[in-house]
């Protein structure tokens, strides 16, 4: 039979499983069903409702503007699949082609898709963790609890992590008239994003909008009074908080926990695929039967050196998710490489921040266009010369611009194409605060006494 043989019988009496009823997986279920993939389907997930989109969490379910129940992803196509929800996977198994459920059941595949995301990262002591008022925000349930806890109008909040998600639930904070305490480790909010000089401005946006932001300081300890509220925040530097509820935004943990024993080069910071989402072993070998995509991927991208890249963007879920399921069902020279340049956005106090490319591939950064004091303007990021990434704050019409500068490797730093290029327009280190995007990942060691004796170990580095 020959390879083009056992593609159409795949395509017509295959088993395809996805992992992570996210917004990945449902898209990769739609593409595969619009590819003419026609045989079994399995979507696993462990929440118990069906794919729901998570951006509207931090912004629109938190203002009360929509319902956290109305947030599940619209069906672009029917995808005829069993779903088995409110059971986590457990474990895969390569050599039987087998994913282990946690209440023991097994599923069977001829090919697997993991698009098993990210998780909150919770407060780090279970029980002032469990306090009440203090929470977390990635899921449906997580949105709809902080939501009514916002409304119920409490004295102070206090937001542990200035990233992101963290300045979002601020920003609505203050929207809502509510006093915010706003504690970052790092120097300033976004900076372990998008470098120091976009934190200096953040940091000057939070403050202007009455954020008692605090920075280069720890939370030490939740304090809770007899009935188990939450009452009390403690800093390393001595002082203390008094605060109703917390919101514990440190970034996520990526849902690789499961593929310990997989023999995937799984970890901490992913999944590691090749440009086809094809997952790689511990080896180094590409599997043809395992795809990954969404959060918890590592894909090389040719334009950032080919580094192993995760990024936790709405956009790169969908495209992964599609080229995933394009290549599961395609013979090997029909195959796509997931070649498009990441972007994100964020909107806090007033500002719609975009990006395009990676900012944290990067040694410099200039501004290129606008006024920083009237925050509009849009920053270019260089790395040994070239433009790797354009930030806007309320300049996003642009960003199709510097996307052809990246995607040309255009010299760096760029000229304005516009006549609003600052006057003192002048390139500065990006200054990122500990390990960056450059010095990360996943470290290989290849051991072994003779040259039949090769084993290969993943060493975790710490960041």
């Amino acid at each position: 039979m020959t390879s083009a043989d056992n593609l159409r019988a795949f395509k017509r009496d295959g088993r395809i499983v996805i992992v992570g009823a996210s917004l990945a997986g449902l898209r990769a279920a739609e593409a595969l069903r619009a590819e003419g993939f026609t045989g079994s389907l399995t979507m696993i997930g462990d929440e118990t409702c069906e794919p729901y989109d998570r951006p509207p969490l931090s912004k629109q379910v938190l203002t009360g503007w929509v319902p956290a129940g109305d947030t599940t992803l619209p069906r672009r196509r029917d995808v005829n699949a069993e779903w088995l929800l409110g059971v986590p996977a457990s474990g895969l198994d390569l050599a039987t082609n087998h994913v282990r459920l946690a209440d023991g059941r097994e599923v069977p595949f001829d090919r697997v898709l993991i698009s098993t995301g990210v998780r909150a990262r919770p407060w780090f002591v279970e029980s002032e963790a469990a306090l009440d008022g203090v929470f977390v925000l990635r899921t449906r349930e997580h949105a709809e609890g902080l939501q009514q806890a916002l409304a119920a109008g409490p004295s102070r909040v206090l937001v542990i992590g200035a990233g992101f998600t963290g300045s979002e639930i601020a920003s609505i904070c203050r929207e809502r008239d509510i006093a915010v305490t706003v504690a970052e480790l790092a120097p300033a909010p976004l900076v372990g994003a998008l470098g120091a000089m976009i934190g200096d401005v953040a940091a000057d946006l939070q403050r202007a909008h009455g954020v008692d932001l605090r920075c280069g300081v720890k939370v030490t300890r939740l304090e809770g009074d007899d009935q188990g509220r939450l009452r009390r925040a403690h800093f390393d530097d001595g002082s203390t908080v008094d605060a109703d509820v917390a919101v514990v935004a440190l970034g996520g943990i990526r849902n690789t926990e499961w593929l310990r024993e997989s023999g995937l080069a799984a970890g901490p910071w992913g999944i590691a695929c090749d440009t086809g989402c094809r997952a790689l072993t511990l080896d180094g070998l590409i599997t043809d039967d395992v795809f990954v995509a969404g959060d918890v991927a590592r894909c090389p991208n040719p334009i950032y050196e080919y580094r192993l890249i995760s990024l936790e963007h709405w956009a790169n879920a969908v495209e992964q998710a599609e080229v995933a399921a394009h290549n599961m069902v395609s013979g090997q020279a029909d195959r796509w490489p997931h070649l498009s340049i990441p972007a994100f956005w964020s909107i806090q106090f007033g500002v719609n921040i975009k990006s395009v490319g990676v900012p944290t591939f990067a040694d410099e950064v200039v501004v290129t266009q606008g006024s920083v004091a009237d925050r509009r303007f849009v920053a270019a990021y260089g790395y040994r010369g070239r433009v790797t990434a354009a930030v806007s704050f309320n300049n996003a019409k642009w960003l199709d611009h510097y996307r052809q500068l990246i995607e040309t490797a255009a010299p760096f730093p760029p000229p304005s194409p516009t006549p609003d290029q600052p006057v003192d327009m002048k390139p500065v280190p990006v200054d990122f605060p500990g390990p960056v995007l450059l010095a990360q990942g996943a470290t290989v060691v290849v051991t072994g006494h003779d040259p039949s004796e090769r084993r290969v170990t993943a060493a975790q580095q710490n960041r």
